[in-house]
C-alpha cells in the first residue's frame, strides 16, 4: 500500500511541475534539507540553490532545512559569505578586487559571521522572504509574505515585516509543547498516513490524544 509520495522523487506530483522537493537536487554539501519539504517556483523548483547566495565552503556555514516545510517562490537565503569587515574604517572589500589590493584580505575572525542558518521542521515561508545570516526558525512557524527574517522566530509563532516582528502564537502554549513533544514529521510515513486527517483538522483537540 502507498502511504503518500515519494520522498526521494524531484516532483511529489508529476502533474505539477512547479513543485519540488528540494533535498533531491541540492548539489552543495552545506545544504542539509529533510524529506518532504518543497520549494514552489513556475520559473524553475529545481533552480532552489540559486536562491541560496554568498554560500562559500571556506566560510563553513550551513544552511539546514527540516522536514515537511513549504517554501514559496523568491525566497532568498542570505548566507554569510555577503558580510563586509565592520571593524575597519572601511567596508570595501578591496580584495576581492584584486591587482594587488588582496593583500587586504581580512581574516575570517575580522568578518560578523553568524553560523549556521537553520530553519525547523513544518515551517511555511511565504512569498518573497529572504532570511539573513544565522537565523534559526523554530518549528511549526510562519513567515509572511516580503517579509525580511533579522533574528530568530520562536516554534509555533508567527512573524512578518521588515525587518520581521513576532506578530503572535499559533496556539497555547499546553499544545505548542505537546507538538514539540510528539514531532509528528518524525513519524513514520504509514503513521502519518493514519493520522493525515488528524494533522490537517481544525479541531486541535484532536491531536493532544495521540
Amino acid at each position: 500500500m502507498q502511504y503518500g509520495p515519494n520522498p526521494n522523487a524531484i516532483y511529489p506530483n508529476e502533474a505539477i511541475k512547479s513543485v519540488c522537493y528540494i533535498k533531491n537536487i541540492v548539489t552543495r554539501p552545506n545544504i542539509i534539507i529533510g524529506d518532504y519539504t518543497y520549494y514552489d517556483d513556475s520559473d524553475g523548483a529545481e533552480k532552489f540553490e540559486e536562491h541560496v547566495t554568498h554560500h562559500y565552503e571556506f566560510i563553513g556555514d550551513k544552511l539546514i532545512i527540516g522536514k515537511f516545510c513549504a517554501i514559496a517562490k523568491g525566497v532568498e537565503f542570505i548566507m554569510n559569505g555577503a558580510n563586509h569587515r565592520m571593524n575597519s574604517v572601511t567596508t570595501y572589500p578591496f580584495n576581492i578586487m584584486g591587482s594587488g589590493w588582496e593583500k587586504a584580505t581580512p581574516a575570517l575572525t575580522d568578518l560578523p559571521l553568524k553560523g549556521d542558518t537553520v530553519i525547523g521542521n513544518d515551517v511555511w515561508i511565504g512569498q518573497n522572504v529572504t532570511v539573513m545570516p544565522g537565523v534559526h526558525v523554530g518549528d511549526g512557524a510562519i513567515i509572511a509574505a516580503n517579509s525580511v527574517v533579522t533574528k530568530d522566530v520562536p516554534a509555533y509563532h508567527i512573524a512578518g515585516g521588515n525587518p520581521v516582528k513576532i506578530m503572535k502564537k499559533r496556539f497555547d502554549d499546553n499544545l505548542i509543547e505537546h507538538l514539540k513533544k510528539i514531532k509528528w514529521w518524525d513519524w513514520p510515513a504509514e503513521k502519518i498516513f493514519e493520522h493525515l486527517e488528524i494533522l490537517c483538522s481544525g479541531d486541535l483537540g484532536k491531536i493532544t490524544k495521540i
